[in-house]
């Protein structure tokens, strides 16, 4: 069993390297508003993040679970600033087992979820042990973790990787600022950043100017080589490439 798991994980390493770059798009913040649901008209693999127990999320994940297309849980975490989170929030007073529940209540909330990453939080992903609690729970369910990265002091990867669940960082916010200027410019650094290291991932938010930018703009990643991945695809590929540098197997020594 073991030699045969060995050369499944080789050709699949073998099929990764000769893949084009990737890029994943994360829309987050989904669930709130019913323009919301226009992002589904959007062309291509987008990913979307879903704000568990509101309005539009359960319309939402069940429209484009029918259209195969990504969808993950947008969990509410605590953040330095103390803004309100909204249902679902995961904070620093909760005790394992209430955090455990709500986090668990929240994947339950929607129907074939393929991964997690921190709303706000910028306090508690800089926590070790509501970061443990997440994990576990993540594990359980075998679903891959995105780190926002809304703090540069995160400790969600780091966590993420002893606890096995595979994970990647965000590496672009697109829509900060949503001028065409704006977006330009980091939908370039976005294609840049995957040119140079095979992979990169932006977040982007449901506003209707980050939609026509994204309805024009998308074509350019196959016409520069690029593939448009759902988030799971672009993890695995990263997942493998580490496997295989990491490994003396698979590096043939």
């Amino acid at each position: 069993m073991r030699i045969k798991k060995w050369i499944a994980v080789c050709a699949l390493v073998s099929c990764v390297s000769a893949h084009a770059k990737q890029v994943a798009i994360v829309i987050d913040d989904i669930g709130y508003q019913r323009n919301d649901m226009s992002a589904l008209n959007i062309p291509g693999q987008l990913t979307f993040s879903i704000l568990p127990f509101t309005p539009y999320a359960k319309r939402f994940a069940a429209q484009a679970s029918a259209q195969n297309k990504e969808i993950m849980l947008h969990a509410p975490m605590q953040a330095l600033d103390g803004k309100t989170l909204g249902p679902g929030a995961l904070t620093m007073d909760m005790q394992k087992d209430d955090f455990q529940t709500m986090l668990r209540d929240a994947l339950d909330s929607l129907p074939n979820i393929k991964g997690v990453n921190n709303h706000m939080g910028s306090l508690l992903t800089q926590q070790n042990t509501p970061m443990n609690w997440t994990m576990e729970v993540l594990k359980e369910h075998d679903l891959y973790f995105l780190d926002s990265k809304t703090t540069p002091k995160s400790k969600a990867q780091t966590i993420a990787s002893l606890y096995g669940v595979d994970n990647v960082a965000r590496h672009v916010f697109l829509d900060n600022i949503t001028t065409e200027k704006q977006m330009r410019f980091r939908f370039d650094q976005l294609k840049r950043i995957a040119q140079r290291y095979d992979y990169a991932v932006a977040i982007a938010h449901p506003y209707p100017e980050t939609f026509a930018f994204l309805q024009n703009s998308l074509a350019e990643l196959e016409q520069e080589g690029i593939q448009l991945v759902p988030l799971s695809e672009l993890v695995q590929a990263r997942t493998l490439r580490l496997a295989q540098a990491n490994s003396p197997t698979l590096n043939g020594e």
